[in-house]
């Protein structure tokens, strides 16, 4: 199990004499360090801002950060020690789904606020939820709603689909397949392929495809999977003439990597940093550069909007007492560098939306064009249908 541990109080002013706020932080910082290490310097970023305006409550914010392994069981050890031993008040943080469960599930038992910030499975807000859990990014539903939409307007039928074989993987393909076919019930499904995480033969997976003579395919791949499943997809000519729908390859950390040899026309979800001029976010990414002399990615919204999610939360509880804290999240608004979200308060999901665009390559790096950015709130279930597909309703 992964050990690095980090506490990271921020500048704190000289009035704020009163003890810290402690947060538990936990993310992949080493299996999975393109979105996680910005991630960290996102909530470094909230961290600073936070106690430099004087702190929650006169109190300085402290993050207490700790590998979680990329394993579930190894993220409870985790989630424990920085109960029982840090005496962290709100958990925050994880990656993976199945990680990211494993902990709503302790904070569950514990009775202790966790806001899942990046893990994208829907049964975190739905069918595993919890008065405890919240998360932060728009789920595999709404992502998969939103490529649904795009890929509806295309001419294709025969689709075929990949994905990793764990639980984000599964719950991406079967709202994808759901959503597509509301929108077009003369589509139809021919084949699926399903590598293991991180462990993808890209020859055997792009071979098995390419036998189904699909007219589009629907990807879920990301990280080193993406990588090598673009590579030997263009050299096996794959991609030519048959689009590609892709949950995340428009998000920095996974296709920057890839650099010119990005894919060109597949219809992403994704984060163009370079290109997003509202004033909130061009205040973000200023600060961002200026302090980390490197440019944002998806994960660097994400933690900042983390941190500055729990600092409101407290702050309107009066406190960090778990049930009143999760009183508070329920219906809060926050102004995030995407704009503002909710976190609503029938499943405790905030309606944080995303970008969706055509993948192209521009001075040699991956780029977003034709974007736009859909509102979460748009595509999520009513309040009402969501609160009937929680076990606590």
């Amino acid at each position: 199990m992964a050990t690095l541990a980090l506490v990271v109080p921020a500048a704190v002013p000289v009035a704020m004499a009163a003890d810290p706020i402690r947060i538990g932080d936990m993310n992949s910082y080493t299996s999975l360090p393109a979105f996680s290490i910005p991630y960290r310097k996102g909530w470094q970023l909230a961290v600073e801002e936070i106690n430099a305006a004087g702190g929650v409550l006169g109190r300085p914010m402290e993050v207490v950060s700790r590998d979680d392994g990329g394993k579930p069981a190894d993220a409870v050890t985790v989630a424990n020690e920085l109960v029982s031993r840090e005496r962290v008040e709100v958990l925050a943080g994880t990656l993976l789904s199945h990680v990211g469960l494993a902990v709503a599930d302790f904070a569950n038992q514990r009775r202790i606020v966790f806001i899942a910030a990046e893990p994208l499975t829907d049964a975190l807000a739905w069918s595993k939820g919890n008065p405890y859990t919240f998360r932060l990014r728009p789920g595999t539903y709404v992502q998969a709603a939103m490529l649904a939409e795009q890929a509806a307007k295309l001419p294709a039928k025969r689709w075929a689909t990949v994905a990793p074989n764990y639980e984000y993987g599964k719950s991406a393909v079967e709202a994808f397949k759901a959503l597509l076919k509301e929108r077009r019930p003369d589509v139809e499904f021919i084949g699926e392929q399903w590598p293991a995480l991180f462990k993808i033969d890209a020859g055997a997976t792009t071979q098995a495809l390419a036998r189904l003579e699909p007219d589009a395919i629907f990807n879920v791949l990301f990280g080193s999977d993406l990588a090598q499943f673009v590579r030997e997809g263009q050299t096996r000519g794959l991609f030519e003439g048959r689009p590609v729908a892709s949950v995340l390859s428009g998000e920095p950390e996974w296709i920057d990597p890839l650099k010119d040899e990005a894919p060109k026309g597949w219809i992403v979800t994704g984060y163009p940093w370079y290109a997003l001029e509202t004033p909130e976010h061009q205040v973000f990414r200023k600060a961002y550069m200026d302090k980390f002399d490197d440019y944002p990615r998806l994960g660097s919204v994400v933690g900042y909007a983390t941190l500055k999610l729990i600092a409101k939360a407290v702050e309107k509880a009066g406190g960090t007492d778990p049930e009143k804290l999760a009183a508070a999240l329920r219906g809060l608004e926050l102004d995030t560098p995407l704009g503002p979200i909710e976190m609503r308060a029938a499943d405790q999901q905030s309606t944080m939306g995303t970008f969706v665009g055509t993948l192209t390559v521009g001075d040699g790096m991956p780029r977003m064009v034709d974007w736009q950015y859909h509102d979460g709130k748009e595509y999520l279930p009513s309040e009402e249908e969501a609160k009937k597909l929680r076990p606590d309703s």
